[in-house]
């Protein structure tokens, strides 16, 4: 009679916890996977699994489904259990830094702006364009969307060193003014006088013996010349 009674409140407590999922899976320990509510929209944690098909290699992915828009973090998996993605979401969009490998190890990152789609307007900090360590608030129009926004890296897979850099500021490449490129004039001539300096000094030094020893001789005979021919006038 115990046993019963415990197994009837069990029912009873699952039934009002899944009561708002039309389909979805029951996990060993209880806990409720992939819940299609009544409406047919994704709520709550979800695994999705797409086998290999036309040589595309197949994957899982996990993460949390809100009113059937991704929220938060997501990870996704080869079958062979290696991680291969790790992305941020709000609002269905992706937002914030997102993590992308090869064999495990980092391959680039990603850095996304996602827009909330119930506010008509936000404010976003956009940083100077001669200035990285200042940054001016602006007011932009929303719409429901996702813009590269932020540090975007990318490594060698092999030495985990990073290979390259960019920087997006709604959706655009973000290239802050160095102070090189101020007066590229003078650096550059500065270049060309050093390596002229480096090429007539190469010339010299690598003039052959015989030929040094026929200017100097050259050089006194004709110092002699002129000489003589000013004492004779």
């Amino acid at each position: 009679m115990k046993f019963l009674l415990l197994t009837l409140l069990y029912a009873a407590v699952y039934s009002g916890a899944n009561a708002q999922c039309k389909t979805y899976r029951l996990l060993s320990n209880g806990d409720t996977l992939n819940c299609t509510d009544l409406k047919g929209e994704r709520q709550g944690k979800w695994v999705i699994h797409v086998d290999e098909l036309r040589g595309e290699p197949g994957f899982e992915e996990e993460g949390i489904f809100k009113n059937n828009k991704r929220e938060g973090k997501w990870r996704k998996y080869s079958l062979e259990g290696d991680l291969l993605v790790i992305e941020n979401y709000a609002w269905g969009e992706k937002n914030g830094k997102q993590e992308y490998f090869y064999r495990n190890r980092p391959e680039h990152e990603e850095s996304w702006l996602a827009i909330d789609p119930k506010k008509k307007y936000d404010t976003i900090d956009v940083p100077d364009l001669f200035d990285p360590y200042k940054v001016e608030r602006k007011v932009i129009k929303v719409q429901s969307y996702s813009v590269k926004h932020g540090e975007w890296k990318y490594y060698n897979t092999e030495t985990m060193q990073i290979m390259k850099t960019e920087n997006y500021i709604l959706d655009s490449l973000y290239t802050p003014v160095s102070a090189t490129s101020t007066n590229p004039s003078k650096t550059i001539s500065s270049e060309v006088n050093t390596t002229d300096s480096l090429n007539t000094n190469h010339t010299i030094n690598n003039k052959p013996k015989a030929v040094l020893d026929f200017e100097k001789k050259s050089s006194k005979k004709k110092k002699n010349m002129i000489r003589d021919g000013r004492t004779g006038g």
